[in-house]
């Protein structure tokens, strides 16, 4: 569905990131964690941008989005007024597991939250920056999670390293029936390999370039495995969120 959506809210909340509340009727109120919204990003009206959800209760929803092009600086500046929103769309996260560990890299930590507010069982989360000036939502995930293992790649706050160090010693520890996890690409291979050592169900959350964000123009296909062999899934319609054993992380 589409909507003209009232602006509640908008601020930085990170280095380059940003946080909007919108009143968004029923696209708030069916979204599910994993879905995203398709975002008209500049005054001409035709440029779109597909943004995770961050959050959603009663008619409001959240999003939040780094600033690191025309559209999403555009949207930025954006403080007051309605934005044209498309949604909810695409396909969420499996959210039926007792004990869900969450791994979120960078700007992948958004859609997260939504995920750890829904889940009904006991959530860990894992959360990767570059430094400490990029974390968001700390303070969010540590209100909603049984723990929270923060990482920075320089050490400047959390552990020192990659999301895989602390992945691999819950995992480890055992006990965990699903892993669900959205961030870059490298580090979705990375996590769907470890899940997959230890026999734990993985769903990662791709991201992809999209035009017209429900399945037609075809622009943001990738390529998933198959029982007779491979086919190609479009992100937009078949995800964003896929089996971590699905995907063909060599394509």
């Amino acid at each position: 569905m589409r909507r003209d959506c009232e602006i509640l809210a908008s601020q930085q909340i990170g280095e380059k990131t940003y946080a909007i509340t919108v009143r968004a009727g029923d696209i708030a109120r069916t979204a599910r964690p994993g879905q995203f919204v398709h975002v008209l990003c500049d005054a001409a009206g035709y440029l779109r941008r597909p943004i995770s959800i961050c959050d959603a209760a009663g008619d409001q929803l959240k999003i939040v989005f780094d600033a690191v092009g025309e559209g999403t600086r555009w949207l930025s500046q954006k403080k007051s007024g309605f934005l044209d929103l498309m949604g909810p769309l695409g396909n969420g996260y499996d959210l039926s597991g007792r004990n869900i560990l969450l791994v979120g890299g960078g700007i992948g930590a958004p859609p997260l939250l939504f995920a750890a507010k829904r889940a009904v069982g006991i959530v860990t989360g894992i959360l990767g920056y570059h430094t400490q000036e990029q974390v968001i939502l700390l303070n969010e995930f540590r209100a909603c999670c049984q723990q929270v293992n923060l990482t920075t790649d320089d050490g400047s706050i959390g552990l020192k390293g990659l999301v895989t160090e602390p992945l691999a010693r819950c995992l480890e520890a055992g006990g965990y029936d699903a892993v669900l996890a959205c961030g870059p690409k490298p580090m979705l291979r990375a996590v769907a390999e470890r899940a997959r050592t230890y026999g734990v169900p993985c769903q990662v959350s791709l991201e992809e370039r999209m035009g017209c964000g429900i399945g037609a123009c075809l622009v943001c296909a990738c390529k998933v495995k198959t029982a007779d062999g491979e086919r190609y899934a479009h992100v937009c319609k078949d995800g964003p969120v896929f089996r971590g054993e699905e995907v063909d992380w060599d394509a």
